[in-house]
């Protein structure tokens, strides 16, 4: 299970983010550029309460963006350019994991709460009960069939809900710690395992198996499937990015002075994307190099990363700020 541990920005405490430490070389191949340019074409929008930090962000088939504000009683969409708030019951708390379907309904983990709420386009919310009297909840991603897969930590397991039925995929170990979550095209389901320092994944026929990455005490995050069935995911302890092909493992290091990776995408040219809240830079993984674009404003704390279907990034910075990278060329 996941341990407590604080914020890098808040100082307040929730299970995501590990101990940052820096990481050393670049891996065979691969190559590291900082940037400034070309700029990015960036819009911002703030929050309409000064205290509001977005904390996951996830976009809509209708062009909307829905995101998630730590210890507020609402959950954000934005739609036609201006931020709406949907009231739910209790505060949200690890406000960490959101995802949207293909009929542009947003499910939340809310694990005040230990449900998963379901949020239509037109701001009608349900609940799923998890049936514990806590929970512990990471991140979460809509699969192609419907469901929705969500990492469960008070339960060991990487659970689907799916037309109103939970099922728990348990992890044998107690040191699974589950956080990451992605669903690939195929229906295939892939978890990270924080304090197990593998992966996870579930075929669809519910076979379970554990993939453990080379490197010790990566302290593996976010994770993303390409529509090629490529895994990348965030290695936040050694400052990488981890990449799972055709059996094997490779990693690539992160500059210097930047850290602190939080959030990963996969945009629909199958380059990836990620934060460094240490930084306050976006990240992009295409062909062989990386690129670090930074943002607009010095404390910009990139939480969240998510790509929609025109190919935009969006963010969600904590600092107050949901941001939109309107080109990621």
């Amino acid at each position: 299970m996941n341990r407590l541990s604080r914020h890098p920005a808040t100082g307040r405490a929730h299970p995501a983010v590990l101990v940052l430490l820096t990481a050393a070389a670049v891996a065979a191949g691969i190559a590291i550029f900082w940037m400034r340019a070309p700029a990015l074409r960036i819009v911002e929008i703030p929050m309409l309460e000064h205290d509001d930090m977005p904390v996951a962000i996830a976009p809509a088939p209708d062009g909307s963006v829905w995101f998630s504000i730590d210890f507020a009683n609402a959950i954000g969409h934005l739609r036609g350019g201006k931020i709406e708030r949907v009231t739910k019951h209790g505060k949200n708390v690890d406000a960490l994991g959101l995802a949207v379907d293909a009929q542009g309904n947003a499910w939340y983990a809310d694990a005040p709460a230990a449900a998963i709420l379901k949020v239509t386009p037109a701001h009608e919310v349900t609940a799923t009960s998890l049936g514990t009297p806590i929970a512990r909840l990471g991140r979460m991603a809509a699969a192609p069939d419907g469901a929705v897969w969500f990492a469960e930590s008070t339960t060991y397991s990487v659970t689907r809900l799916r037309d109103g039925e939970l099922k728990r995929f348990e992890i044998e170990s107690e040191r699974g710690g589950p956080f990451g979550v992605a669903v690939a095209q195929d229906g295939t389901a892939w978890a990270t395992l924080q304090s197990a320092n593998a992966l996870l994944r579930i075929g669809t026929d519910g076979t379970m198996e554990t993939l453990e990455i080379p490197t010790r005490g990566a302290g593996p995050s976010d994770i993303a499937v390409a529509a090629d069935g490529t895994v990348w995911f965030l290695e936040f302890r050694t400052n990488r990015i981890g990449r799972y092909a055709a059996g094997q493992f490779s990693e690539v290091a992160i500059p210097e002075g930047i850290g602190a990776l939080s959030g990963l995408t996969i945009a629909p040219d199958g380059s990836a994307w990620f934060g460094a809240m240490r930084g306050a830079a976006l990240g992009h993984v295409e062909g062989g190099k990386v690129t670090m674009h930074k943002l607009p404003r010095d404390d910009a704390k990139p939480f969240s990363v998510a790509a929609d279907a025109q190919g935009r990034i969006w963010y969600a910075d904590i600092r107050g700020y949901i941001g939109r990278v309107e080109s990621g060329r």
